[in-house]
């Protein structure tokens, strides 16, 4: 417990969950952008460069989902969205 890859499953997990939902899309994609970062430099890259080499190219791929996620935000379905128009 409170491994690398424990914390990474547990924010796969709930990050997931909240992205599903729509609830605080942006931070949450931010968080997840950063984690597949990570997971890519640490795990993929010293194997070879490039991500078709190195079998990077699934965490390459959610890297660039979640920076999207979190510059374009949860959209108009979003949970985000409906409890901001009832304020």
């Amino acid at each position: 417990m409170w491994s690398e890859l424990w914390l990474a499953g547990l924010l796969e997990a709930l990050g997931g969950a909240l992205l599903t939902l729509g609830l605080y899309t942006r931070p949450v994609a931010f968080l997840l952008c950063g984690e597949m970062a990570i997971a890519y430099f640490q795990k993929h890259l010293p194997r070879a460069f490039w991500p078709i080499q190195n079998a990077g190219e699934v965490a390459v791929l959610y890297c660039f989902i979640f920076g999207y996620l979190a510059v374009a935000g949860g959209g108009p379905l979003s949970l985000d969205r409906t409890l901001r128009r009832k304020r």
